[in-house]
């Protein structure tokens, strides 16, 4: 209860940090961060396979839907063929399993998020308590550039799960499965969320190391510990 206290009553707002580097650049990544987690959470797209029903008198077709979404989990996604004739083929099953590489890229996000959200706190309402030791600094270095490797490791890994999602479902080879009914390709599913959560993860990485060096420039290893000392006006040097 009193470190509560001393919280609520030692809480002073001072919007001066969002003006520096180090916390304008702290706004950004939350930004980026934000982008980058909901583009990927919550993604759902459908693959088109279509079956051509002849052309006499008039052209029809019938189209069939596979869907998949987050956590890109494929092999629990089926879907069934309808023929000409409104049978349904055999349910099918969508391949892979793409799952670790999303869900650590919108991990790394959702916990970014929230560091970004309690450093912003700490440095427009308790600028004095971060600054009043080297501790404070220290730590939001260390974990800033363990961020920034954890944003680096994340998007590589997601950016090649991505890739093989495409591949996947990409509907000129799902059609191999259905060549009896004479499918064609339809629609691709629309990747462009997918592709901004890549970027947006890319961004981050370079937002988080690059913060590094202004979170270092507030630490004691980059202020000289042993300042000169001055000599005080009209004084003079004795033996």
């Amino acid at each position: 209860m009193d470190l509560v206290q001393k919280l609520v009553g030692g809480f002073a707002l001072d919007l001066g940090p969002v003006k520096e580097p180090l916390g304008f650049i702290r706004v950004l990544e939350w930004v980026f961060t934000i982008f980058a987690f909901a583009t990927t959470g919550g993604y759902s797209g459908a693959t088109n396979l279509i079956v051509n029903c002849g052309t006499s008198p008039v052209a029809t077709t019938v189209t069939t839907k596979a869907v998949f979404g987050y956590p890109f989990r494929l092999s629990a996604h089926s879907y069934q063929v309808e023929g000409c004739d409104q049978a349904i083929g055999n349910k099918t099953y969508l391949q892979g399993d793409f799952s670790s590489s999303a869900e650590f890229f919108v991990c790394v996000g959702v916990f970014g998020f929230l560091y970004c959200t309690v450093t912003l706190i700490l440095y427009l309402g308790y600028q004095n308590l971060y600054r009043q030791t080297n501790r404070g600094p220290t730590i939001d270095l260390v974990v800033t550039a363990a961020f920034a490797f954890l944003w680096l490791v994340s998007s590589s890994a997601w950016g090649k799960g991505l890739t093989d999602v495409k591949r996947a479902v990409d509907p000129n080879h799902l059609i191999e499965g259905c060549a009896t009914l004479n499918c064609v390709a339809g629609d691709y599913a629309s990747m462009g969320r997918l592709n901004a959560s890549v970027i947006f993860g890319f961004l981050n990485l370079i937002l988080w190391a690059g913060n590094c060096w202004f979170i270092f420039k507030e630490t004691n290893f980059h202020k000289d510990p042993n300042p000169p000392a001055t000599m005080e006006e009209g004084g003079s040097v004795g033996p």
